[in-house]
């Protein structure tokens, strides 16, 4: 069985690819912004769960989830579900955490990443990016970004599997109670992705949907982009994703 992070855990897709996870025999590490938050996943943590909280608009608190999970058993797979569909916590949440624990957490596998079909609304651009969130960022760019994120992983880094999920519109408290796609096919395919052992799963770099790739916003494989994407994030945050 697979030790595996859920960021974003307390509701919705990451709630639920969590709760889905431990039912089949893995070993869950679920997520809290804060302690008030926290409170919502104690059913989790009695059936095994392991937690972490920390507010991913705060890097420091993402630098310390990410020492913490490194000095415990290693993680096989990491499913980055947490974001933010507008505000200014916008880049830092959606794009500047997922990176920093991408850069940070040694050892995970598997890497799966929260896209949306609203990627292909965001602009390959990176001049005047407000990474710290000082003013409300685009919801569409961060994706576009953490899209292509995955695909630069998985050109980066050849034995890690980094893919991308669009999970769909789905009725969580981010789409809404109308939202008419389908909530358990949702967060099946990132699941599928973290665990599973059949051809399809094995692969990386996709961009996936419902378990059915997908041809992404085109500046996703575009290396140059990828490259300078890298290299705008290194230089914000320090670290580098190699």
């Amino acid at each position: 069985m697979s030790r595996i992070l859920v960021t974003g855990s307390t509701d919705g897709l990451g709630r639920a690819a969590a709760d889905a996870l431990l039912s089949s025999g893995h070993e869950v590490v679920v997520h809290a912004r804060n302690e008030q938050r926290a409170a919502a996943l104690d059913e989790l943590t009695d059936r095994g769960a392991d937690l972490v909280v920390g507010d991913f608009a705060d890097r420091d608190a993402v630098r310390r989830i990410a020492a913490e999970l490194n000095a415990a058993r290693p993680l096989d797979a990491v499913i980055h579900n947490a974001g933010v569909w507008s505000g200014p916590a916008v880049m830092p949440v959606n794009i500047v955490a997922p990176y920093l624990l991408t850069a940070l957490l040694r050892a995970p596998r598997r890497l799966v990443y929260l896209s949306s079909s609203s990627h292909f609304g965001g602009r390959p651009l990176l001049t005047g990016i407000d990474w710290r969130g000082r003013s409300a960022g685009s919801y569409s760019d961060s994706k576009l970004f953490v899209t292509t994120l995955a695909a630069a992983v998985a050109r980066l880094r050849p034995d890690v599997l980094s893919n991308a999920v669009d999970p769909g519109w789905v009725p969580t408290r981010m789409g809404g109670p109308n939202a008419p796609d389908d909530l358990e096919l949702g967060h099946r395919t990132q699941e599928w992705l973290a665990t599973g052992d059949d051809p399809e799963a094995l692969t990386s770099g996709g961009y996936w949907y419902h378990r059915h790739l997908r041809r992404p916003h085109r500046a996703v494989h575009d290396e140059e982009f990828q490259d300078a994407l890298l290299e705008a994030l290194a230089q914000e945050t320090g670290e580098a994703v190699a």
